[in-house]
């Protein structure tokens, strides 16, 4: 059985690309592909689906439990609670348990303001 080539008429759109267009055409593919994903996962999370993630990260129940408190607090947890204590790990140079404990003692949640300022996720 021969399959026709239809590779060659469909990428006749992309043909006379760069590969910086092409890079660029793939990333906003990218994009619209993921924003869907990105708003399901805001718009459908918990706060019990937050500890899971942050346990899953390593992190005790209570510290977890005490992150997600806060983090719903702040109107944050559409962003993930495991976003949250991620990013304050990165800019802290230190591992996700450091972080998340370090957020869970009331301490470092400037960072979070900063990243997130006084964005409200639904």
């Amino acid at each position: 059985m021969t399959r026709a080539d239809e590779y060659l008429a469909w990428r006749t759109h992309l043909a006379d690309l760069t590969e910086e267009q092409l890079e660029e055409r793939f990333w906003e593919l990218v994009d619209e592909i993921v924003d869907p994903l990105i708003e399901l996962a805001r718009t459908h999370t918990s706060p019990s689906i937050e500890r899971s993630v942050l346990m899953r990260m390593g992190i005790d129940s209570q510290t977890a439990n005490a992150v997600v408190s806060e983090v719903d607090k702040r109107g944050l947890l559409g962003h993930g609670a495991g976003h949250v204590v991620w990013h304050c790990s990165q800019v802290w140079k230190v591992d996700v348990r450091a972080a998340a404990a370090k957020l869970a003692a009331g301490k470092g949640w400037e960072a979070v303001e900063k990243k997130w300022g006084g964005h409200r996720a639904a």
